[in-house]
């Protein structure tokens, strides 16, 4: 489980990556979904991602962000969205790789 902190730490960081600015960021209780993002830039997401692990929260956080850019789910929306998931996917594979190699080294 992640802090309600640094869920909201995270959120900032991707912000920062992705160019975007929310105005606010919340966590609570969600009936029907993750999250949602509001045409002022309030973010709000359910506390259950707080327990989920680190993949589904960057996908959860990455889509509401880029909302912040494109407020549909339009080719472009869906364009940055596979752009940032494929990017989030090799640098995985990058950090995978050298740990191995730091593992290999050190026996």
């Amino acid at each position: 489980m992640i802090t309600p902190e640094q869920f909201k730490k995270d959120v900032m960081k991707l912000a920062e990556d992705v160019g975007v600015s929310p105005r606010e960021i919340h966590i609570q209780t969600m009936k029907r979904k993750w999250a949602s993002c509001s045409s002022k830039g309030r973010l709000t997401f359910d506390k259950s991602l707080l327990h989920e692990p680190e993949e589904v929260r960057f996908r959860v956080i990455l889509h509401e962000l880029l909302h912040l850019k494109y407020p549909n789910h339009g080719k472009m929306f869906n364009s940055l969205l596979d752009t940032y998931l494929q990017r989030n996917i090799n640098s995985n594979e990058e950090k995978e790789a050298k740990d191995h190699q730091l593992q290999d080294e050190g026996n």
